[in-house]
């Protein structure tokens, strides 16, 4: 093994690039207002723990995922916010459209993060593909007021690496004849796709590195690891395994919609009515990629974030809450217990389906079946036109019992209506704080 000798003697066969925004959400928040820029602040307000910490809040040692009692403590001028996902989905939207400008093939992996195939790109722009990587974190600064981190290399995984080198608002560019220098520089751990039991496993056999990791060879990859891990070898390796997709995701393996409450509670038609509603939303999506479940698991989660959950199967798959709700009931009351305090309440649906042809049961009611599936059909046509959850399930009379906290607190922008707006329904337009 010669750490010094390259890989590849090529440049740039392909060029993937990966922008990550840096903190998104708070990012966007110290965008559109500017008293929060430089300053520690975190969202999460709603649910009682850190959804996202500026770099401001992190530098205090304050991260996603901690108790905001606990925050405070660290540092009590924390600025603390409601989440305002509408807005941080809009400000996304915006991001992927400035990066289209320079390749159409964009896939967008999640809110604040994606990939760009800008190979054979530099003719059309008269430019190098590190100046196109320049020139789109440019482009977002400039008109979005975001810093992302972007990575440019022969693959999603180099790409991905690339990104997570300097951030925030880094910028690493990795060409081919120097991908064995720059893996070198990386533990297992930060490869994209390898868990603590992939990297433990490695390590007992003596490798520290990404570039140990691609110097072995590729039967012995193939003899002990996944077929998932031995293509992670041949990306490291500058081999463009996994194209840049523009296609929208439509194979899930499950669908789960989680909520936390405001406050814990122990009412049990309040907590059920949660949990209709996470049912409601999670078919919602189902119809939206006209997919249908079979399976349905549920999640009740404590005071203490300890939780308790069962799972069962359907008769048959469904994509109609009706169909799915006398079995989440009895699921529910079997789970449910008096006295007992519950933050969040989940469900999730698995064994989905794209398989348009039913095989049909000679003895199940086919004409109420087909009434759920037009009441269904109804209820998403409503909500197209005013909004999501307008037609519910009576249950949600029980979501009002709920007494008001000061985590009930909504996002700016829900309080600063334009006219016409309600709180259901805004242009879909971002709005700068002026003052």
């Amino acid at each position: 093994m010669n750490p010094s000798a390259p890989i590849m003697l090529e440049s740039f066969p392909q060029a993937i690039l990966h922008f990550d925004g840096d903190a998104f959400f708070t990012s966007v928040e110290q965008s559109l207002h500017p008293r929060y820029r430089n300053k520690p602040v975190v969202t999460g307000a709603e649910r009682g723990i850190i959804a996202c910490a500026s770099y401001e809040a992190k530098k205090l040692g304050i991260k996603r995922g901690v108790a905001l009692h606990e925050a405070r403590r660290i540092c009590p001028a924390l600025i603390v916010l409601p989440s305002d996902y509408e807005t941080y989905s809009m400000m996304s939207k915006r991001m992927f459209e400035i990066v289209r400008r320079w390749t159409p093939i964009v896939e967008e992996h999640s809110i604040d993060e994606g990939f760009a195939d800008l190979t054979g790109m530099r003719r059309f722009h008269r430019c190098s593909y590190e100046q196109m990587g320049r020139d789109i974190q440019a482009a977002i600064g400039a008109e979005l007021g975001l810093t992302v981190s972007i990575g440019i290399s022969l693959s999603k995984g180099l790409a991905k690496l690339c990104s997570k080198f300097r951030k925030p608002n880094g910028f690493t560019a990795v060409r081919g004849r120097h991908i064995h220098l720059f893996l070198q520089r990386h533990a297992l751990k930060e490869v994209w796709g390898f868990g603590k039991n992939t990297v433990a496993f490695l390590e007992k056999f003596g490798l520290r590195t990404a570039y140990d990791f691609i110097m072995q060879p590729e039967k012995w990859v193939a003899k002990n690891l996944t077929q998932t891990q031995v293509e992670i070898w041949h990306e490291l390796r500058g081999k463009s395994i996994h194209p840049v997709s523009t296609e929208e995701k439509t194979d899930y393996a499950t669908v789960s919609k989680c909520k936390t409450f405001t406050a814990p509670s122990a009412d049990f038609d309040f907590v059920w009515a949660k949990l209709v509603r996470n049912l409601e939303s999670a078919f919602i999506k189902l119809r939206r990629h006209r997919l249908k479940a079979k399976q349905l698991l549920v999640a009740l989660r404590f005071r203490d974030y300890q939780q308790a959950g069962m799972e069962a199967e359907l008769n048959r798959a469904t994509s109609v809450p009706a169909e799915a709700i006398p079995l989440l009931r009895e699921m529910f009351e079997t789970l449910f217990k008096p006295g007992e305090e519950y933050r969040a309440t989940m469900v999730s649906l698995g064994k989905i389906s794209t398989d348009r042809r039913e095989q049909l049961d000679l003895f199940e009611d086919r004409v109420r079946i087909e009434k759920l599936e037009a009441s269904a059909r109804a209820i998403d046509k409503i909500a197209e036109e005013f909004g999501k959850h307008k037609l519910t399930q009576g249950s949600a009379l029980f979501l009002q019992r709920h007494p008001t906290t000061a985590r009930d607190e909504q996002p700016w922008r829900k309080t600063h209506l334009l006219p016409g707006e309600t709180t259901r329904q805004r242009i879909n337009l971002p709005m700068f704080e002026t003052r």
